[in-house]
């Protein structure tokens, strides 16, 4: 009898914490309803796959953290900073944060809340150029494999392939 083979493609996860951080999904709750004017602006231009069709999600929890707005099909994770950020341990603390997500392959874009609420096209233009481009992107979401780019030594004509 043939052996069938069956090939299953993994969905890559993300660790969301275990029981210790468990409480992190009510706070990520609370944060959507409180959610500053510069987080409201940028959902309302991130929702409903509106940008390039990559869904974000907001107060997204990774580990023992909670990004303002995450796009899993780009890996990217974008934090909109207030003036809270610029206290000394806001700023240790937000180190640690982009440590670990870089940790789990993310990237990290910082935004000023002052520059979403007046520079919001311009904004825009810096998320698209974070975003793979439509090509990169399957028809499930995943990425696609970095098209080939020619050997800069082809073979010689007549050999090879």
């Amino acid at each position: 009898m043939k052996a069938l083979k069956i090939e299953v493609m993994k969905r890559q996860r993300h660790y969301r914490g275990g029981y210790q951080v468990a409480g992190l999904t009510e706070f990520a709750r609370e944060l959507r309803k409180s959610q500053t004017s510069a987080e409201d602006l940028l959902w309302q231009l991130l929702r409903d796959r509106r940008l390039l069709g990559f869904k974000s999600r907001r107060q997204h929890q990774l580990g023992d953290y909670i990004a303002d707005f995450f796009c899993r099909e780009a890996n990217l994770v974008i934090d909109c900073d207030g003036a809270i950020h610029n206290r000394n341990e806001a700023w240790n603390h937000d180190k640690n944060r982009d440590a670990y997500m870089i940790s789990l392959g993310l990237r990290i874009l910082r935004i000023p809340n002052e520059r979403i609420l007046n520079d919001t096209q311009n904004v825009l233009l810096e998320l698209q150029q974070h975003l793979p481009s439509p090509s990169e992107k399957g028809s499930g979401g995943e990425r696609l494999a970095a098209p080939t780019k020619p050997s800069p030594r082809p073979s010689p004509r007549g050999r090879g392939r």
